[in-house]
């Protein structure tokens, strides 16, 4: 195997997860963890003894769990020291979440400038402008909860521009002005919730608006399907790249130009654990660079898989464990296997495909345009119906409107519960 950069940064995490150690005993929620575990010396094998970290875990006693010595957040936040933030709570109610001043943006930066397009375009544009179009019930950083001015929602080079919770009920005049104001401010990325980004690209098409500024698109808030970045691509002209994290880890992944998830080491260490036979297990997150608020073996949520390479790993994220699917011989099918069904299918927006208690599944979409083929609908439904093992077609629904969960996110696939279990 040769020694790459990539591989030489991965390797150099375990020096620096093993020199945490001793700083993490300082923080009351892992000090007794690693009393139990009775580890004399810093070491690799001392931290995989650790437990998994929830998100219960993390909110108990907050913020004294985090804060070592006489420390206090209201202290901290006096000096202007950290930031506390919010989490959108995806799957939980929201969780606080407090980091260094300044660390969220040195963070983002350094996932971002693992696609080369993006780091020169960084390089080129030491103050990029960037339009943001996200939920505004997400986070109290990244977008707005309420009515906000032009002025208000204009922070440092990012302007905020979306200002509806249902993306699909903005009236022509909303997107007509989220035009304008992006064609004004002549940004050179978008940064998106995709699905709220596919309703107004499909506006700027209709209208035959483009934004010569732009250099690429930015997905991230939720996972992006191959049809959102189909229409995004074609409406903007620019590429589009995935940018994966959470507001409590920081930004984990980056596509690059190839198409390939690039982890940000110096930022987390990525475990993948309880894998299945096809190596997809869930993401385990160690941050390495937020010292306030530090993430031993995290669960954040999400499945995941790990691609060996001679030169590199990379990762494919296939979604919230939650919302997989159960196929007809009771093996597991994550959102991403679902999303690539889609490939190559024309004139579907955006898509909800449900399963019941009985694994019977129903595909509900947003058009794009007139729709699709017939026969573009029914290869989709025909590789949804063999990658479930279904002894039934899948019944299919045209809507004008999905709505999104109550923290504002839509989710591709959903699979029902039974009442009393975690949804």
């Amino acid at each position: 195997m040769l020694a790459t950069p990539e591989l030489i940064r991965e390797a150099a995490q375990i020096p620096k997860l093993e020199g945490l150690l001793p700083r993490w005993r300082e923080v009351p929620l892992y000090r007794d963890s690693l009393a139990r575990v009775g580890c004399e010396h810093a070491s690799f094998e001392c931290f995989k003894s650790l437990p998994l970290l929830g998100k219960r875990d993390m909110r108990n006693n907050f913020p004294q769990n985090f804060l070592a010595g006489r420390q206090s957040l209201e202290s901290l936040l006096e000096k202007n020291l950290v930031e506390l933030e919010h989490t959108s709570g995806t799957s939980e109610e929201r969780l606080p979440v407090v980091f260094g001043r300044g660390w969220w943006n040195s963070q983002e930066e350094r996932a971002l400038r693992l696609n080369g397009l993006v780091a020169r375009v960084l390089n080129e544009h030491p103050n990029a402008r960037r339009a943001t179009l996200v939920p505004p019930a997400c986070n109290g950083l990244t977008c707005p909860t309420v009515w906000m001015s032009r002025e208000q929602r204009t922070l440092g080079n990012t302007l905020y521009v979306n200002l509806a919770r249902i993306p699909f009920l903005l009236s022509d005049a909303d997107l007509a002005r989220m035009a304008a104001e992006i064609a004004e401010w002549s940004p050179q990325f978008l940064d998106l919730d995709p699905v709220h980004g596919v309703r107004f690209a499909l506006y700027c098409e209709q209208h035959g608006i483009r934004f010569p500024s732009l250099r690429f698109v930015l997905c991230s808030y939720e996972f992006v399907s191959v049809v959102h970045r189909r229409i995004l691509t074609r409406a903007f002209g620019v590429p589009v790249f995935n940018l994966y994290g959470s507001t409590e880890t920081g930004h984990l992944l980056m596509e690059n130009e190839r198409g390939e998830m690039k982890p940000s080491h110096e930022t987390a260490f990525l475990e993948i654990v309880g894998a299945d036979e096809r190596g997809i297990g869930e993401l385990v997150v160690t941050t390495l660079t937020n010292d306030y608020m530090p993430l031993v073996r995290y669960r954040i949520g999400d499945l995941a898989e790990r691609i060996e390479q001679p030169y590199a790993s990379n990762f494919v994220v296939h979604g919230r464990a939650r919302d997989a699917l159960k196929a007809g011989d009771g093996h597991r099918v994550t959102t991403w296997q679902v999303d690539q069904c889609f490939t190559g299918a024309d004139g579907i927006a955006h898509y909800e495909l449900r399963q019941d208690e009985s694994s019977a599944c129903l595909l509900r979409f947003v058009p794009d345009g007139v729709g699709p083929t017939e026969g573009d609908l029914g290869r989709v439904t025909s590789r949804l119906g063999e990658l479930l093992a279904l002894r039934k077609a899948i019944p299919t629904e045209a809507m004008a409107v999905l709505v999104p969960a109550a923290s504002g996110k839509f989710r591709l696939t959903h699979r029902a519960t039974q009442p009393g279990s975690p949804g």
